[in-house]
């Protein structure tokens, strides 16, 4: 069962309510890519727009174009294949975790791999925080963060194994107005480095507060970002949700 501070109950309320978004079964987005991550795994990433597309009810999602024009990526905890816009299947892998984990951090990518990470990474963000509230998730209040001068509370979410994630705990920061400000978790696809995320930049979309830039970077034993090392950012725009 999960557990739900009120804290969570805030934080819900703070980015739309839960009621306004299980109005809704699908989230879409323009999204570009950049940082060190995709040169360290060995799959350079250009700066070209892409749409991805996630499911609000179970854990899917897709990314378009992938690896050719004509190609998008179709992710679930159990598989991960890329496809023709036809529905023809390129390549497909069953039990993706177990090939992408248990590797060095700098061990590198195939497509696949890249999609798995794709995948389960973009669902999260998409659905955060509102997947906290689904069954399975223990959610518990945790120390706040001191950012400058501000003072963010904080969510530790240990996931259900049936959802693929980054890690199985992971940490969720929030400012005064209960809108997300920092996602800390490990990579287990890439080594389990330690990574702190930032999220900014919220509009409203249908009455869902949604951020529109994310920066990801390693982070020290102290839990402060390596600034230097930026591993992934993500700027996203034209949000659609159905």
């Amino acid at each position: 069962m999960t557990t739900c501070p009120q804290l969570l109950n805030e934080v819900l309320d703070a980015h739309g309510g839960l009621t306004q978004w299980k109005t809704f079964t699908k989230i879409s987005a323009t999204i570009r890519s950049g940082g060190d991550l995709w040169e360290m795994k060995g799959v350079p990433q250009d700066p070209s727009p892409r749409q991805m597309s996630a499911s609000l009810d179970k854990e899917w999602s897709s990314v378009f174009p992938y690896g050719a024009p004509d190609r998008l990526t179709d992710f679930t905890p159990n598989r991960v294949a890329i496809v023709t816009v036809d529905g023809a299947l390129v390549a497909q892998r069953f039990d993706p975790a177990e090939h992408a984990e248990g590797k060095d951090t700098n061990a590198p990518w195939d497509a696949l791999d890249r999609a798995y990470f794709n995948g389960y990474a973009l669902w999260t963000y998409l659905n955060v925080p509102f997947l906290l509230s689904w069954p399975g998730f223990a959610v518990v209040e945790i120390p706040s963060w001191q950012e400058d001068d501000e003072e963010w509370r904080g969510l530790r979410a240990t996931f259900p194994p049936h959802i693929a994630s980054h890690s199985k705990e992971q940490d969720f920061y929030f400012g005064a107005d209960g809108l997300l400000r920092r996602h800390d978790y490990h990579v287990n696809a890439s080594g389990g480095f330690a990574a702190t995320q930032y999220v900014s930049n919220f509009i409203d979309v249908e009455g869902i507060k949604l951020p529109t830039t994310r920066r990801a970077y390693m982070r020290a034993g102290n839990l402060k970002p390596l600034t230097d090392r930026l591993m992934v950012s993500i700027d996203l725009s034209d949000f659609r949700l159905w």
